[in-house]
């Protein structure tokens, strides 16, 4: 008895140190991003401990006076473009899902099975094929806003989540709302969307990084720097023969931080929708 709890620990400890290594060396990369934009310049890429900080750096994309552009606010605008599009796109791809979940599963009407079978289809393609299409579609409302949203709303995959969820709802409950008078926006707005709380946060925030990290179409619908995400600006703007790294590790952090923020502050509900798909 006493070697089998002995043996338990010793495999508990060698789990332990398993785990604590991968998670170092995953975290790894995170942390000389962040080190190195607040080195000063003549550090960059020679030093793996914080021997003295700077911001020169984030000066150089915040408008400081060592703006590396001629329009100095050129960084600020990029991260402001960044926000612009992807938030309406993954707030427009909730509602979309959310309404397109509901009438799969609680409305009835002709080629219904078809057009769900189409939306099914088009998970099985890479959505590199949809490029240029997209853009011939698109054309007119290129280097604008709802050119960089419209095209990226609909998330197949949201969709299904919804529909998955909806499945599992009594239809007595939308039944009942219906025999009160309520119509069927009441019934989403007063219903479906509260009871999709955990959902709707991991969709978006699904939809919201994937329109944050997008870089072909952006750089394919906007190319005036003006309407240039911060994405595309980093891709453009630095390359691995810059003569100002610091920057780069800069631009790096400020892409990096809004997605980690999101995650912390919805993280309880991203777990419970996790929870939801994994049943």
């Amino acid at each position: 008895m006493v070697r089998t709890q002995k043996k338990i620990k010793m495999s508990t400890v060698v789990i332990t140190i398993v785990t604590l290594l991968l998670l170092a060396i995953s975290l790894f990369p995170y942390y000389y991003m962040v080190l190195q934009s607040f080195l000063p310049w003549k550090l960059v890429d020679k030093a793996l401990l914080p021997k003295s900080i700077s911001l020169d750096s984030y000066m150089y994309l915040l408008g400081g006076k060592n703006a590396g552009s001629a329009d100095p606010w050129q960084w600020v605008g990029a991260l402001v473009n960044s926000f612009i599009v992807s938030v309406p796109t993954a707030v427009i791809s909730v509602l979309v899902g959310l309404m397109t979940g509901y009438a799969a599963t609680n409305m009835y009407y002709k080629g219904k099975g078809m057009i769900y079978s189409s939306l099914l289809f088009q998970m099985f393609f890479p959505v590199i094929i949809l490029l240029v299409p997209r853009y011939m579609l698109i054309r007119p409302l290129a280097n604008n806003y709802l050119g960089m949203i419209l095209p990226l709303i609909i998330s197949i995959w949201g969709i299904f989540m919804y529909i998955n969820y909806f499945k599992t709802v009594p239809k007595v409950v939308f039944e009942a709302a219906k025999i009160d008078g309520a119509s069927h926006l009441q019934i989403l707005l007063k219903i479906a969307l509260p009871s999709t709380k955990s959902i709707s946060i991991i969709v978006f925030l699904s939809v919201f990084m994937t329109r944050w990290n997008e870089l072909m179409w952006d750089m394919l619908v906007a190319p005036d720097y003006r309407r240039q995400t911060l994405n595309v600006m980093i891709s453009t703007q630095f390359n691995q023969n810059s003569t100002v790294p610091g920057p780069m590790y800069a631009a790096s952090v400020l892409l990096t931080l809004p997605v980690i923020i999101l995650f912390l502050c919805f993280s309880k509900y991203f777990k419970e929708g996790i929870n939801f798909m994994l049943k």
